[in-house]
């Protein structure tokens, strides 16, 4: 699998993060770390939301968002949906289990799950463990840490300290 390698790019007004492709020093696509950048995509893709999935406030025309070359992904190219349900927190408060929505953290971590099932459907990871957890430091924001085990190959930590951050009041 040849792919190009990511990097964050972070910009202070406000605080948004985007990824670009990162050159080699002698100005070639860095084509490393190929796992993980499909890791970055799966979860800083858009999923298509459920019909009960509760929307964010959004403006009118907004849509429950998803790909559209995930439409027949399975059929054309022997794909799978991409991307992650994490988008749904993105104005939600974090709550904790008692409320209506549910647990923020573990919402975070479930579609952190989901979105990287497909690597383990695919036999490209044989495992992922996925943990989330409210930042210590910035309560108003949650990380996530992702494990991804490769059989006897060596394991892939990735963490994700600005994937999702609540909006301050």
């Amino acid at each position: 699998m040849v792919d190009i390698r990511l990097t964050e790019i972070y910009q202070r007004v406000p605080v948004l993060v985007t990824f670009d492709w990162l050159l080699t020093p002698l100005g070639a696509l860095d084509e490393t770390e190929e796992l993980a950048n499909a890791i970055i995509v799966a979860l800083a893709t858009n999923a298509l939301a459920r019909e009960d999935d509760p929307l964010p406030d959004l403006p009118p025309n907004e849509s429950r968002r998803g790909w559209w070359g995930d439409l027949d992904a399975a059929e054309i190219w022997n794909g799978w949906p991409i991307g992650s349900r994490l988008w749904l927190l993105e104005r939600a408060k974090i709550t904790d289990e008692g409320y209506f929505a549910g647990d923020t953290v573990q919402r975070a971590q479930l579609y952190t799950y989901e979105a990287l099932q497909p690597f383990i459907d695919q036999r490209i990871a044989t495992a992922i463990d996925v943990f989330a957890e409210r930042n210590a430091y910035n309560y108003s924001r949650i990380d996530v840490a992702v494990t991804i085990y490769r059989g006897p190959k060596q394991s892939i930590a990735l963490r994700f300290d600005s994937m999702w951050q609540e909006i301050i009041e």
